[in-house]
This record gives structure tokens, sequence and C-alpha cells, in this order.
């Protein structure tokens, strides 16, 4: 099967993108307008960043994007989509975010908790519910979104909105049923320090190996075992080097849509409320899009017959809750008192739409 292709020179291809052109208005003198309708015959370019590879949950969520804004502006607003391997590393992608290079992008506090410690709460083990339902209507409002946007704001980024992208799944070459198993285990993590301390609590040994290399490091045995959603365990073919895949049902893989504030703060009011709509629309689909393609893909890594499928049972899943523990308390120790407010502000917000639940009256989450 075909491996990942490693990204190559990411500033150069960024150098080469700006040289080109692609900025957000056009040179005048080689723009003609239609004075009757007051749309330039040349379309203004959106440029979209992804942290994941082309038939990825982001990529399916940038296409979606793109249909939608492109529609709504009638072909005034091209949404350019960049996968990953085509710029840089997840964090590398941030930065050109904040520097204006890209005007979009997937930014997953998986990496982004080192810069913003508050988002290191999705990397949190045993947070969120496990009645994905809650789940879905947590993440279906702006709420949650409101918890985070100042810690975003400081650090130059404007938060848009978070997109689950599944439940984590851990790789081996062995079962993973209990903290005991992670004794001296050298697992792949992502990059952030709050990423690899929630491994660490159950005496892991984490690796903070860039994204394009998991599958050479894991062929190599410099690694043991990794963590990744279902779809992306497949797409990049980390089965086929690894035995078991350990279902915990332990966290679900955030990620957060962000953009330049600048170039944000610069759009007309119209283009902003087809951002804004089209990022409604493409929420509520990306919950159908995650569990689609991690179903197909769980069920295409069976198919093939390499890897055996541990899933852990309540006794064993309250084994790892309490170890992770350490996890939680370096949160709070990096995020401060904010990161305690939106901590007890989640657990109330994820109660409600419990009671909610039991009974029988609903609720989307605001």
């Amino acid at each position: 099967m075909q491996r990942p292709r490693p990204w190559i020179w990411p500033l150069l291809t960024v150098a080469a993108i700006l040289i080109s052109g692609c900025s957000d208005a056009p040179d005048d003198s080689a723009v003609t307008s239609d004075p009757t309708s007051g749309k330039s015959d040349y379309p203004e370019t959106w440029r979209f960043a992804l942290e994941e590879i082309e038939g990825s949950v982001q990529h399916a969520y940038a296409e979606a994007l793109k249909s939608h804004i492109e529609e709504a502006s009638d072909g005034q607003v091209e949404l350019e989509i960049f996968p990953y391997g085509s710029l840089g590393t997840s964090s590398q992608l941030t930065e050109l975010v904040r520097n204006g290079s890209v005007d979009l992008a997937f930014a997953s506090p998986g990496h982004l908790a080192d810069l913003i410690p508050e988002a290191g709460i999705f990397t949190l083990h045993y947070v969120l519910p496990e009645d994905e339902a809650i789940t879905r209507a947590l993440f279906s409002g702006n709420e949650l979104t409101g918890l985070f946007s100042a810690a975003y704001n400081e650090r130059h980024l404007t938060l848009l909105g978070f997109v689950p992208e599944g439940w984590m799944a851990w790789t081996a070459n062995k079962p993973l049923k209990s903290p005991s198993d992670f004794e001296g285990l050298r697992i792949r993590t992502m990059t952030s320090q709050m990423s690899a301390e929630a491994f660490r609590s159950y005496g892991a040994d984490p690796h903070q190996t860039p994204y394009s290399q998991v599958y050479s490091d894991l062929q190599l045995k410099q690694i043991d075992g990794q963590t990744n959603p279902i779809f992306a365990i497949e797409e990049m073919n980390f089965y086929e080097v690894q035995e078991t895949l350990t279902l915990p049902r332990a966290a679900h893989f955030i990620s957060s849509v962000v953009a330049n504030p600048e170039w944000y703060a610069q759009l007309p009011e119209e283009q902003q409320d087809w951002l804004a709509m089209a990022l409604i629309e493409v929420g509520e689909e990306a919950w159908d899009i995650q569990e689609e393609l991690n179903q197909t893909r769980l069920e295409a890594m069976l198919e093939q017959g390499q890897l055996a499928v541990t899933r852990l049972s309540e006794e064993e899943r309250a084994a790892f809750r309490d170890a992770s523990k350490p996890a939680l308390e370096l949160y709070l120790r990096q995020a401060g008192e904010r990161g305690q407010q939106i901590l007890e502000s989640l657990r109330t917000m994820i109660a409600d739409l419990e009671r909610q639940s039991a009974s029988g009256t609903g609720g989307d989450g605001n």
C-alpha cells in the first residue's frame, strides 16, 4: 500500500504561494468589474491549511466548507485547500496563520496546548462524556467556542470553532488494557507537553514524532505504539506495522478552525456572514462525516485480517481514569485560573446536557 509522503521544503512552498500572487486582493490594474453587478472578474482566494492528508475528516470538512462558501458567494470567493504535506507540520501551519501566510487552518490542541494551555483540556482523558449524542450537542453551539476565544485571541488567532473527529484509539504490538501495559512503552503523541503527560501518567515514554514520520518509526521499532482516531490509523497505514488496536473511549480527537485576525477583521461584513453561515452548516455535517469515515475505515482494517481489536470494559476504563489524574493536575497548573474556569464551565455544560437527555427534553448545547 502507498505510504504517507513526508512534507518537503514547506517554507519554500509558502514562499512560492506568496510570490505567485495568492493575495487577498489582486492588483487593481489586472482586475475589471461588471458595472451592473459589482463583481470582480477574478474571485478572491482564501487559503485553508489542513493537518491531515486528502481523504481525511479534515479534508472532507474543508471540501464541504469550500462548496458552501463558493455557492454562497456566487463564485466571488474561492477556497484553496492545502492538505498536510503541502506546507509543513501542524505547529508550522499555526505559525503560518499567525503571520498571515495562510488565512485559515486547522489547529489541534495536541500541539496547540504549548501555545494555548487552555486548549490542552481536549488532550486529557475521561473529560468529555462517553455518550456520543451529548458530545455532539456539546460541540453544536457557540457556547463552547466562547469559553476559549480570549485565550486564542491573546495568541494572535481567531477561533472560529471546534471540530470533533472521533474517538482516539491506541495501537501497539500488544493489547493496552491497564496502565501497567504502558510501562516503558514508547508511544507517539502530538507535540505538546500536555498531550505527552496524558500517557506519561500511565507510565509510558512519550515520543513527540511528526505525523509524517510515525509509520517509518513504527516500522523501524523506534517507537512501540501511537494514538490517533481510527480513520487516521487506516489512511496512514499504521495498522500495517502494528498488531493490536485498543479502543479505550478515553478522548475524542478535537481540532479547532482558526483564522488570521487581521485577515478576518478586514473581510467585508458580507464575507464574514458567508463564512459564519458556512461554518454553521458544515459544523452540523462534521459529526456525520467523522462517524462514517471512522466506521468504514475500521471495517477496512478488519477486512485485512492483520489487526486484533481490544475494547476496554468499564472496570478497565475506571483504572485508566484514576491513573490519568496527574495530567489533569498539569493542565490546571499550566492553564491557571482561566483553565479552572473552563474546566468548571465544561463540566456544568455536560451535566446540563446529561440532565436534559435523562429527562427527554433534548438540547443543543447552547
